[in-house]
């Protein structure tokens, strides 16, 4: 899970919460509707469900609260301290999007909010192949995360952000590899998923594949 990250959300992990619920103006729109699209996420799954990058725990305990059974994947260890405390029952492992301990169960459903954009293309390509292997038929891989429709769109946003003067996260847009829809439909037709989209803010879109 671009393990170069891990250190940033190690200091981030105490603030974290307060970050999501709109208390950092410049991350306002990026998080806006942020438990409506945790509901939205948890609402699309059932079964057995891999969350990737827990965090501290949001989408996890919604996850539990519908009865599914979560087996969480983080690897900030301050993240896990947190998710923990907020979610004690909560199954957590230390692992990312490519690294997966071996779980020797079915698994029906693989989420994760604000994460995924944290590989590469090519990364996200090679985790999407280890998802097409895990899941059955009618399983599915549901995200929310940033993704541009078209390199315009991605200069819009960036260019929005510069005139704003949020500095943060201008650097955070070009530093992360925020990926196209079309990568994203490419990959996932690929490795047998049929991918819809859907916007839920001004910077997230509702990622959801089923594996076909």
């Amino acid at each position: 899970m671009g393990r170069e990250f891990i250190e940033l959300f190690d200091e981030w992990a105490e603030s974290y919460d307060n970050t999501v619920v709109g208390h950092d103006e410049e991350y306002k729109e990026v998080f806006e509707g942020y438990d409506e699209i945790l509901e939205e996420v948890a609402s699309k799954v059932n079964g057995t469900v891999i969350e990737f990058g827990v965090g501290t725990g949001n989408l996890s305990k919604k996850l539990l609260e519908k009865g599914h059974n979560v087996i969480g994947i983080e690897p900030s260890k301050e993240m896990r301290a947190m998710a923990k405390q907020k979610v004690p029952t909560l199954s957590l492992l230390d692992g990312d999007f490519l690294n997966l301990p071996e779980l020797n169960i079915k698994i029906d459903a693989i989420v994760s909010t604000w994460a995924f954009h944290h590989l590469t293309d090519e990364e996200k390509n090679v985790a999407i192949g280890k998802y097409g292997h895990l899941l059955e038929k009618g399983g599915k891989v549901v995200f929310a995360d940033t993704v541009y429709e078209n390199s315009d769109a991605k200069r819009a946003i960036i260019e929005d952000a510069e005139q704003k003067g949020y500095k943060n996260l201008v650097d955070d847009l070009n530093r992360e590899y925020y990926t196209m829809q079309d990568v994203l439909r490419e990959q996932f037709t690929e490795h047998g998923f049929y991918i819809t989209f859907k916007q839920l803010n001004k910077f997230v879109w509702l990622i959801e594949a089923e594996k076909q």
